[in-house]
C-alpha cells in the first residue's frame, strides 16, 4: 500500500532505478509496511529551489501509506531514505525532504483494503 513519489534533481539510470526500488522496499519495514504492495514513481532531472536556491542537488520524497506508523518508525524511515538517496544520487540529506501521506481509504484491484 505504500506509494513513494521520488522527485529529484540529477537523473536516474535504469540501473539506480533498481537499486532505488529494492533499498526502498527494504526500508519499508521500518514502519511494517510490506513490498508486495509498494508503488513507486521517480521523476529526475527537475527544476527545484531549495532554501531559496539552486546550490546544490535537491529531492523531495512523498510517501503515501494505508493506516498510520508511529513517529518513531516515521523518524526512522525518513533517516533511512535520506541516507539511500545520499548514497545512491549523492544529495545531500541536508537538502532532502521526506513528506508522509496516511490514509484509511485505500483501493486495489477493484476493492477497499
Amino acid at each position: 500500500m505504500p506509494f513513494i513519489n521520488t522527485k529529484v534533481t540529477t537523473e536516474i539510470s535504469k540501473e539506480k532505478e533498481t537499486v532505488l526500488k529494492e533499498r526502498f522496499g527494504k526500508a519499508l519495514a521500518l514502519i511494517g509496511k510490506p513490498e508486495a504492495y509498494l508503488m513507486l514513481n521517480f521523476e529526475d532531472k527537475q527544476r527545484m529551489w531549495f532554501a531559496g536556491n539552486q546550490n546544490g542537488e535537491a529531492a523531495f520524497l512523498d510517501v503515501s501509506i494505508l493506516h498510520t506508523a508511529p513517529r518513531a518508525s516515521y523518524e526512522k524511515l525518513t533517516a533511512e531514505l535520506c541516507n539511500i538517496i545520499s548514497e545512491e544520487l549523492l544529495i545531500s540529506p541536508d537538502r532532502i525532504y521526506v513528506k508522509f501521506e496516511e490514509t484509511e481509504n485505500w483501493g486495489h484491484a477493484g476493492y477497499m483494503f
